[in-house]
């Protein structure tokens, strides 16, 4: 595959989604790229202008040019429609670039993207990618690669602003999916079991607070327990904690776990019960709501006042 020109000063990423991820990842990269942003909502559009990211109207004419594409969409279904819709940018995009989907979709959705794509001379960087908001901003980001090494290296100019830890699982895109099931396997049901166990703390009469900080300091303490913890704590007060990853992101991350552990032919019990939980806050109204809510499935009334 030929490979475009990839000097900083003269690279062109189009961030096509401006939500949580999207717009401090472009932020980001505008620090050291040119990038034009997309996304399907004005908001997000006015606060890309506020942030000096240079906004267009249409993904087409974002992508137009563009060495490389970051993608920060919601599912596999999103993902087609961006590239082969009716406003697809595959159309648009020249010879040699490169499609970087940072998104958990799953594995199924890659292998059609990949020959479609490349019928235009187009690679795709399968790059899923975990951290939040906060750490997108500030280029602490994990993500795990699979890619062909030529489209691995058209697309380092982003993947090396927005990394701190750069994993490549393999040359084949779906290798990053893969990899991705399985890291959100442990991170829902990380988030889960800390709700049960701050649920039960308060059941015997504990504080939150205090039981938290003793947690974290032993041997059961976990990333997902630090980072949700307090959030959860903030679960029953009006408005809730604040929404730094929504809980039907879960929804959508578990089924990908679960179908792909079935296709595997593999049992994966404690996935399926975290899944339940996720699915009924969905049920109960909480999809919008911080994943943290997840408590209120658990314990519905929440602490004693």
């Amino acid at each position: 595959m030929p490979i475009k020109n990839n000097a900083s000063s003269a690279y062109l990423v189009a961030v096509l989604g401006l939500g949580a991820m999207g717009l401090p990842m472009a932020t980001r990269l505008a620090s050291q790229l040119t990038v034009h942003g997309f996304d399907i909502s004005a908001d997000r559009l006015a606060l890309a202008a506020a942030a000096g990211i240079a906004r267009f109207e249409s993904a087409r004419a974002a992508a137009s040019g563009a060495d490389a594409v970051l993608l920060a969409v919601r599912n596999a279904d999103q993902l087609n429609d961006v590239l082969f819709g009716a406003d697809g940018i595959a159309e648009v995009l020249d010879s040699g670039s490169v499609v970087i989907l940072t998104s958990t979709v799953g594995m199924e959705a890659i292998p059609a993207a990949v020959a479609r794509l490349a019928e235009h001379g187009i690679a795709l960087v399968d790059a899923p990618l975990s951290g939040g908001p906060a750490r997108a901003g500030t280029g602490d980001l994990l993500i795990v690669v699979g890619a062909d090494p030529a489209a691995l290296e058209q697309a380092r100019p982003v993947l090396g602003l927005l990394a701190s830890t750069l994993t490549i699982v393999g040359d084949r895109p779906g290798d990053g999916q893969a990899l991705k099931t399985v890291n959100q396997l442990l991170c829902g049901v990380h988030i889960a079991a800390a709700a049960e166990a701050l649920a039960l703390a308060t059941a015997l009469g504990l504080d939150g607070a205090r039981t938290l900080a003793a947690l974290e300091a032993g041997a059961a303490g976990s990333f997902m327990l630090s980072n949700r913890g307090p959030r959860m704590l903030q679960a029953y007060a009006e408005g809730g904690a604040e929404v730094l990853s929504r809980l039907d992101i879960f929804v959508k991350d578990m089924g990908i776990v679960g179908k792909a552990a079935r296709a595997a032919g593999l049992p994966a019990p404690v996935a399926a019960a975290a899944e339940q939980l996720y699915l009924l806050g969905q049920a109960q109204g909480l999809g919008t709501a911080d994943d943290s809510a997840v408590i209120r499935v658990v314990a519905p009334s929440g602490p004693p006042h």
